[in-house]
């Protein structure tokens, strides 16, 4: 891209990467019709991606929306594992069906076409993003009014991939409070500027602890930084996710669609009022 890009290529001779964006966009499955498009996504791992992308599908569907959630972590996968799903995922010659979680949200996953839960997915780049790719569009998702796409750390292949190819509503980005991971979160910030993805919230998890014996607060991993990171890349919501070992449980015991999602009310909120993937 040139140094002095305005970003209007109509103005522009250059044949560079920003004036191919809309012609990567790809059609999901012609048995879908999906509503909103939201990525959950960071630069780092191990912050909860998958925690967030399971909380803020759980929520969506007890609030009455049809929801899904194409986990695009190809080699990391975990949003199975957090429902208590161990099913395999069926096709036909139309395509693949998407797994369904107790609650009703439709999912797949990479686990979901292993025969083993633990077998290694053990690809190259190109291939890992090119699997993202056709659960978008080889997926039978029918009708679904929020898709949630749990996406795999840093700003590589599998993340270039969805935000290129994939028409998204929006981002939510996923921080804990550390300074190393604030700087590093701020690259998947970044990322979706550039890619003209709008910042619907930026979620920080293991934000704080609540002593069960005293009710004192602790921000364990040093003082929030939700609302400043808000104001400075101007996402329309934030919101803390507490160190709760309840939380982990139910994650661990495959039973999260049981979990409180009421800390992540504000970010939903913008998740809801998103534009549509069509408008």
């Amino acid at each position: 891209m040139a140094t002095n890009c305005t970003h209007d290529c109509s103005t522009c001779a250059s044949n560079c990467g920003s004036r191919e964006k809309t012609s990567l966009i790809k059609a999901p499955h012609s048995g879908s019709s999906i509503k909103r498009v939201i990525a959950v996504a960071s630069g780092k791992g191990g912050v909860g991606k998958s925690l967030v992308t399971s909380l803020l599908a759980v929520r969506a569907q007890k609030m009455g929306y049809r929801t899904a959630i194409l986990d695009a972590d190809i080699t990391g996968p975990s949003s199975m594992k957090a429902f208590g799903v161990k099913e395999h995922a069926m096709g036909s010659e139309d395509g693949i069906l998407p797994i369904r979680t107790a609650e009703g949200i439709k999912m797949i996953s990479m686990n979901a076409l292993l025969d083993r839960e633990d077998d290694p997915v053990i690809w190259r780049g190109s291939l890992i993003a090119g699997a993202a790719l056709q659960f978008w569009t080889d997926v039978i998702w029918g009708d679904v009014d929020i898709m949630f796409i749990d996406m795999p750390p840093g700003t590589g292949d599998v993340p270039l991939s969805v935000f290129q190819s994939i028409p998204l509503s929006g981002a939510v980005i996923v921080s804990t409070p550390q300074d190393l991971v604030e700087m590093i979160v701020k690259k998947a910030v970044n990322m979706a500027e550039m890619m003209k993805v709008p910042l619907l919230g930026i979620v920080e998890n293991m934000s704080y602890f609540i002593c069960p014996g005293c009710g004192s607060t602790f921000e364990i991993f040093g003082p929030s930084k939700a609302e400043e990171l808000k104001e400075t890349f101007g996402a329309a919501a934030c919101a803390r996710i507490p160190v709760d070992p309840d939380l982990t449980r139910l994650v661990n015991e495959g039973r999260i669609g049981e979990a409180d999602t009421g800390c992540l009310a504000a970010v939903f909120r913008a998740v809801e009022t998103s534009r549509p993937i069509n408008s």
